[in-house]
C-alpha cells in the first residue's frame, strides 16, 4: 500500500479488492483509560486479530511483547492471511493498537499494510457498513514471515546507548508518567524514565482520534528530535509507542525502532534505577 494510513473513504473504495484483509485489533482493556464510542460493532468482514493473546509471547513476563516469527506466522495464517494479502488494521479506540500490529507486520516482513484513521468511530459516522460479529477464515493462508530485526530495540541496545548516545529515545507515556509525579499502573515498575529520553505524550500526535495533519507533526517532532540520531521510541509496554513510530513514518526519514519491552521492562529492573 502507497500510504501506511488510510482514510474510511479510501478503505470503502477498497471493499472489491480479493486482497483485502480487514483485521479488529480491538483491546478488551487498556491503561489510558479511553472508552470505545460503539460497543458490539464490527466493519463489515472484518476478522478479530487477538493481539493479547495469539500475538503476544506469554512466556517473557511483560505485557504485549512481539511473538516470535513462528509463532506470528502461524496465527496469520490461521486467520486466512496470505503473502499478497492487503492487509487494514482497525480498532475501536480511533487510534490506539492499530499502530502496534501495523508496526508488528512491519517487523514480519509484511509491507502490504495500513491502518485505519480515526478507526472504528471514523467508519461508522462515515455510514459505512458494519455487522455485531467478527467474520473467520474460510481457508488457512500462506502468510510467510521474514524478520527485521532493525525496527525492534531491545533493553541492551538502549543501556548501551546510555553512554554511546547514538540514538533518541522518544517515551510516548503521559507527561505525569514520563516525570514521575504519578504512580506507573503496572504493580512492581517504579516511575521514572529511561535517562537521556524526550517526551511526547502519544495524545499529542492525534486529534479527535486520527493522527494530525503531516505540518502538525513535523513541528511537535522537531521540538525533540535531533536529525542526526535514530530514533526509538518506548512507553509503557511497547503499544502507544508504536502510534509516535507511525506519526514519524509519516513525515521523518530517520531510521526508527520500538523498544519492544519499554518503561514495564526498564521501570521494573532494579539494576536500571
Amino acid at each position: 500500500m502507497k500510504s501506511p494510513v488510510l482514510s474510511a473513504a479510501q478503505l470503502h473504495r477498497k471493499l472489491d479488492n480479493p486482497n483485502l484483509i480487514i483485521l479488529d485489533c480491538s483491546p478488551q482493556s487498556n491503561m489510558s483509560g479511553l472508552k470505545p464510542e460503539f460497543q458490539n460493532t464490527v466493519i463489515q468482514n472484518a476478522r478479530y486479530f487477538d493481539i493479547e493473546e495469539d500475538f503476544s509471547d506469554l512466556t517473557s513476563g511483560l505485557p504485549h511483547t512481539l511473538p516470535s516469527p513462528e509463532q506470528f506466522q502461524e496465527n496469520c495464517r490461521k486467520l486466512g492471511l496470505d503473502n499478497s494479502s492487503e492487509i487494514v488494521v482497525y480498532d475501536n479506540l480511533g487510534i490506539y493498537t492499530s499502530p502496534r500490529v501495523w508496526w508488528m507486520f512491519r517487523v514480519m516482513g509484511h509491507e502490504k499494510i495500513a491502518v485505519l484513521d480515526g478507526g472504528l468511530s471514523a467508519w461508522v459516522k462515515a455510514g459505512f457498513p458494519t455487522q455485531t460479529e467478527h467474520d473467520t477464515a474460510k481457508k488457512r493462508g500462506n502468510f510467510t514471515a521474514h524478520f527485521q530485526p532493525e525496527l525492534v530495540s531491545d533493553i541492551d541496545f538502549v543501556k548501551q546507548n546510555l553512554t554511546k548516545k547514538e540514538a533518541l529515545i522518544i517515551d510516548a507515556r503521559s507527561r505525569e508518567r514520563f516525570n514521575g509525579t504519578v504512580p506507573e499502573p503496572r504493580e512492581g515498575v517504579r516511575s521514572g524514565n529511561i535517562p537521556g529520553s524526550v517526551n511526547i505524550p502519544f495524545e499529542e500526535v492525534l486529534k479527535d482520534g486520527k493522527f494530525k495533519e503531516k505540518e502538525e507533526l513535523r513541528s511537535i517532532f522537531k521540538e525533540v528530535n535531533d536529525p542526526s540520531k535514530e530514533l526509538v521510541f518506548s512507553c509503557g509496554s511497547g503499544v502507544t509507542a508504536c502510534i509516535l513510530f507511525l506519526a514519524g513514518e509519516l513525515v521523518i526519514d530517520q531510521k526508527k525502532s520500538v523498544y519492544d519491552g519499554s518503561w514495564a521492562e526498564w521501570g521494573s529492573r532494579e539494576e536500571n534505577s
